[in-house]
């Protein structure tokens, strides 16, 4: 496991871990499945990432960002080459949130959201931008206005 491991919870862990592979190359390593049959979690490797993904137990206060009405995060994945993955990503039924774009950071970025709300972006880098340059290009970008 890596540093960090991502827990998402999902409308259908069987359905999310289809999309998941389909759409962000995702594979699987591992699955939970209760004895009547239905799956639990869903352990996926995206890269060197542990993402594992359960269904919705409102119960216990795990509700899918969809249900919710948004979230506040982006999970961030890094690609060599963005526009076949963001191909990829809309194929599957990604909603579109920003359009790819080269971002004043440095990195080619485009966000979308997954069937069940997470918002990804998906990020090659094609410049190396000094923090003075980043800070100068965010400046003329934003200017004096709120984010």
């Amino acid at each position: 496991m890596t540093q960090i491991a991502i827990h998402l919870v999902v409308d259908d862990p069987d359905q999310a871990a289809s999309w998941y592979a389909e759409a962000l190359g995702a594979h699987e390593s591992s699955r939970v499945t209760l004895p009547d049959g239905r799956t639990l979690t869903v352990e996926l490797l995206l890269g060197d990432t542990t993402l594992a993904i359960a269904g919705e137990m409102p119960g216990r206060g795990q509700r899918t960002p969809a249900a919710l009405g948004g979230t506040s995060a982006a999970l961030h994945v890094e690609v060599s080459d963005i526009d076949s993955a963001w191909a990829r990503a809309l194929q599957a039924g990604a909603t579109v949130v920003e359009p790819v774009h080269d971002a004043f950071w440095g990195d080619r970025t485009g966000q979308f959201l997954d069937p069940s709300g997470h918002r990804w972006a998906l990020d090659q880098h094609i410049e190396d931008v000094p923090s003075a340059e980043v800070a100068a290009r965010a400046a003329e970008l934003f200017g004096s206005a709120t984010p």
